[in-house]
Order: C-alpha cells, then sequence, then structure tokens
C-alpha cells in the first residue's frame, strides 16, 4: 500500500505538474495538439510506466498505415490501459474521453490541450456536437481510441460495445481496428488504487471496413468487431500467461 501511495503522488501531482508546464509551452505551436500528444503526452506516460514497473508489449502495428486515420476500438480492463495506449500506439491519436475524466483537476486541463474530446452521455446536444468535432478530426487525418465499453470491466470479460463508435465510424468511412488488451486488471483493477508490477500486452487486429455498413446493419459491424476482439482476447489468454505476472 506504501508503495501504491508513493507512485500515486509521484504519478498526481510531481510528474503530471512538470509535464503540464511543458505542454503548455509547446501547445504555443502545436494548434491541433499533435505536438503536445508525441511531445509530452507519449513520454509522460512512458515514465508513468517505468516508475511503476510495467512492462508493455504491443503486436500488430505491421497491419495498419500509420499516415492513416482509423478508429481503434480496444477493451478496457484498468486505468492503465490509457498509458499504455498512449505510450506505445505510435499514430497520431485522440481520446474521447467521458466527461468525468474532464473534471479532474490539472489532468483535465491537460487533457483538453492534447487535444482530446469528452462526450457527455446526459447532454444530447453537447453528445452531438462531439460528434461533429470527431468527424471534423477524421477528415483531418487524426485516428481516435474509443472505448466502446463505456466503462472498465470488472471481471475481464468483454462487456457489449456501445453503437456510438459505431456510428463515428460508418458516417466517416474510417476502418475499425479492434484492439485487445491483456494484464492491465492484474496491475490495477477497476475499484482499485493499489498498483503491482506486471507486463500489458497489446494486440491490433485487422482493419475492419466500414463502408458496406448502414444504420440497418450496424449490428453485423458490432458483432463483427466484437468476434474479432473475444477471438483475440481468448488467444492471447492461452498464449501468454507465463508473460504476464
Amino acid at each position: 500500500m506504501i508503495r501504491s501511495v508513493v507512485i500515486w503522488v509521484f504519478i498526481g501531482v510531481i510528474h503530471t505538474l512538470i509535464w503540464v508546464m511543458v505542454e503548455v509551452f509547446v501547445s504555443v505551436f502545436s494548434h491541433n495538439g499533435r505536438k503536445v500528444h508525441f511531445y509530452c503526452v507519449v513520454p509522460w506516460s512512458k515514465i508513468i510506466l517505468w516508475a511503476t514497473s510495467v512492462r508493455v508489449e504491443i503486436d500488430g502495428l505491421d497491419r495498419i498505415h500509420k499516415d492513416k486515420p482509423y478508429i481503434y476500438i480496444p477493451n478496457h480492463l484498468s486505468f492503465f490501459d490509457i498509458f499504455a495506449l498512449l505510450a506505445y500506439l505510435a499514430v497520431d491519436f485522440k481520446f474521447i474521453f467521458k466527461e468525468e475524466i474532464m473534471r479532474v483537476p490539472i489532468l483535465g486541463w491537460a487533457i483538453r490541450k492534447a487535444g482530446y474530446i469528452s462526450i457527455a452521455r446526459s447532454s444530447p446536444a453537447k453528445a452531438r456536437r462531439t460528434f461533429r468535432q470527431a468527424l471534423d478530426m477524421i477528415k483531418n487525418g487524426t485516428s481516435l481510441v474509443i472505448f466502446a465499453e463505456g466503462t472498465r470491466s470488472k471481471d475481464g470479460n468483454l462487456q457489449p460495445l456501445k453503437r456510438g463508435a459505431f456510428q463515428l465510424a460508418m458516417s466517416s468511412g474510417s476502418p475499425i481496428v479492434p484492439v485487445a488488451i491483456t494484464g492491465s486488471n492484474k496491475i490495477m483493477p477497476k475499484g482499485s488504487f493499489k498498483v503491482r508490477k506486471g507486463s500489458i500486452i497489446i494486440q491490433l487486429g485487422r482493419p475492419i471496413s466500414t463502408t458496406n455498413y448502414n444504420s440497418k446493419t450496424m449490428r453485423d459491424l458490432i458483432e463483427k468487431v466484437t468476434g474479432c476482439l473475444r477471438k483475440m482476447l481468448e488467444e492471447e489468454n492461452r498464449s501468454s500467461p507465463s508473460r504476464i505476472s
């Protein structure tokens, strides 16, 4: 427990405050948040993973074109999923977060400066603005990462994927990349602030075209992505228990 307290003081106060100051400077030269993402947020995340003794392996980057916009849909097990993706998904992307995260002092301000966007589920008008903002980002070549389950899984099993990410993918014509994450729930499961050492495995699936889907066939697209994620998670859990401590 003492280790976890020290870690959160380092992450939440000292380390984050230092990088927020760097971010203020970099943001002057970054109108779309790209420089902030690569020069501030990525190293911020890598240092957090190093300080917590969390190793990350990522496979499947050869399946994507780094300059092409995609919508990445990962499963969600832990807050450390965010750090791992920021540090090792080496493309220009933005998260779509729940609005509550934007209200966290310091962190919320830094997230906005990096160009990430939030969605207010309680306000249809705000949700529509977020949708248009996300479409503009994709048209400008920026990928999006969306936790389509909506919240972290308590038991590690994949939860039903919500429709919003798929509506955005179909409207933009962007392919969907399923992303299977394993191991992060053992590092910091939902509902716990205790941080353990360990490994996170990120597996990128093959991009799934969305151009032949519409509102009537959206369910088929959701089922296809869900099936890909479940298959990758099952294969990873079978093949890598020795890599995940």
